[in-house]
């Protein structure tokens, strides 16, 4: 069998070195589904009845159209600023006062208990980052003592 033919036969297996796409381009910019175009297709010049169907249906008082045609008009609500006043953080030991202040207004209603979670979140990447803070001159304080120690 020449090199030729060895190339025209299918590998089998992993046919693609590690680390190297089959598409190194991927998929084009654009592009749609199989499905998605099929249903294009499929509603291809009725979108404005079904639209006006809908409506009319809604008007009728179907609930699942109402919010339809609600959600369309007014979207759901996402992300709101939260107001709440926080207690000033120099450091890690502030954080239970930051935590006590979330914990009062979720309790008094100030907070939704997701915002709640949303700023408590916030607060534990704060506190990570502060962490990381303390200890890079701690670690670097601790190498330059190995260092000295070896010499």
């Amino acid at each position: 069998m020449t090199d030729a033919e060895k190339k025209l036969i299918r590998q089998r297996g992993r046919p693609f070195q590690k680390g190297q796409s089959g598409n190194p381009k991927g998929r084009p910019e654009g592009g749609r589904n199989q499905a998605t175009i099929f249903a294009q297709a499929l509603f291809d010049g009725q979108a404005e009845t079904l639209t006006r169907k809908v409506i009319e249906q809604a008007l009728e008082g179907d609930s699942t159209c109402l919010r339809l045609c609600l959600e369309r008009l007014i979207p759901p609500r996402k992300d709101v600023p939260v107001s709440i006043t926080l207690p000033k953080i120099e450091g890690a030991a502030d954080i239970p006062k930051l935590i006590s202040t979330i914990m009062a207004g979720l309790s008094s209603g100030a907070l939704t208990p997701g915002e709640a979670k949303a700023v408590s979140d916030l607060v534990e990447v704060f506190r990570k980052a502060l962490e990381t803070a303390e200890l890079e001159p701690r670690i670097r304080a601790l190498e330059e003592q190995s260092k000295a120690q070896k010499r």
